[in-house]
């Protein structure tokens, strides 16, 4: 009868916990679906939004919809678009189509020559049209060690970061998993790009922090941005696994994230990364906006 009694006080004792954990994140969703009804953002966070996401809708729609919403940048737009972006208002928020592609990048010395040549002419570009971020890759590691690595992104990236610093743009190496979706890639642990920042010695050089990815290789969010956010000028984020929308369905609890970000004194942006699954990718993207604006 005593084991019994145990056991059932034992489930009732859980099941009380977990009403009062799934209650207490339920409201906090419920706390931002009534924000989201009032359509105001808190201006804490910067939000912006990746292009790729929404293939199926074109630069204009998306700018619109981003307006509307509240968005203030798109990610990942090179100078075609730019025109579009402005004359909605928004920002290129990082800057692409200066690099080969994320598997050729600044740690193999034999894509140096013409990522010189690509990022000689993208940089002032981006300057010239009143933009500050443009992304970067490390590329595949093809054996190398982290030292290696290191010596040959910083040979690489040196020149183009004083080119960047002459123009008042940001080179911004983005974090990638190499566990699921980047097989090899270098750069794919914060403390790895980190000593890159400290080994080029520039505030023209940062870090992109792509949640999703770091989620994956090495977990730790939280502690990871405030051991490292002043290396970082950039977030992106994602739903784990799957890199979906970023509600409760997923692992991670993007709201205390967000705070995080606040608290270190981030005053860049944070774009949205995720692949919607809704049959409403805008209603998505929209509710994305109100869980990450703490």
């Amino acid at each position: 009868m005593a084991t019994t009694n145990r056991r059932t006080a034992i489930k009732g004792i859980l099941a009380g916990t977990a009403a009062i954990g799934a209650g207490s994140v339920l409201s906090a969703y419920k706390c931002n679906d009534h924000e989201q009804m009032s359509g105001k953002l808190k201006g804490n966070i910067n939000h912006a939004v990746c292009r790729w996401c929404y293939g199926d809708l074109s630069v204009e729609e998306l700018c619109k919809a981003a307006k509307e919403i509240g968005i203030k940048g798109i990610d990942l737009v090179g100078p075609n678009d730019w025109p579009t972006l402005k004359k909605y208002g928004l920002t290129s928020s990082m800057c692409n189509g200066a690099e080969i592609n994320l598997t050729d990048g600044f740690g193999d010395t034999r894509f140096h020559a013409q990522l010189h040549k690509q990022y000689s002419e993208m940089i002032p570009k981006v300057a010239a049209a009143g933009y500050k971020n443009l992304i970067c890759f490390s590329g595949s590691r093809r054996g190398k060690t982290d030292e290696e690595g290191w010596k040959n992104c910083v040979e690489g990236l040196k020149p183009m970061v004083e080119l960047a610093e002459k123009h008042n743009v940001v080179l911004v190496m983005e974090l990638l998993n190499s566990k699921i979706d980047h097989k090899d890639y270098q750069c794919d642990h914060t403390a790895w790009g980190a000593e890159l920042c400290k080994r080029l010695g520039s505030e023209n050089f940062k870090l992109l922090y792509d949640i999703y990815h770091m989620q994956i290789d090495e977990g730790d969010v939280i502690r990871n941005i405030r051991d490292h956010h002043q290396y970082i000028a950039h977030y992106h984020t994602g739903g784990v696994p799957g890199r979906h929308e970023i509600d409760d369905t997923q692992e991670l609890f993007y709201p205390a994230i967000m705070r995080a970000i606040v608290e270190v004194g981030h005053k860049g942006f944070v774009a949205q990364e995720f692949i919607p699954t809704a049959k409403d990718k805008l209603a998505s993207l929209r509710k994305a906006i109100q869980i990450c604006d703490v």
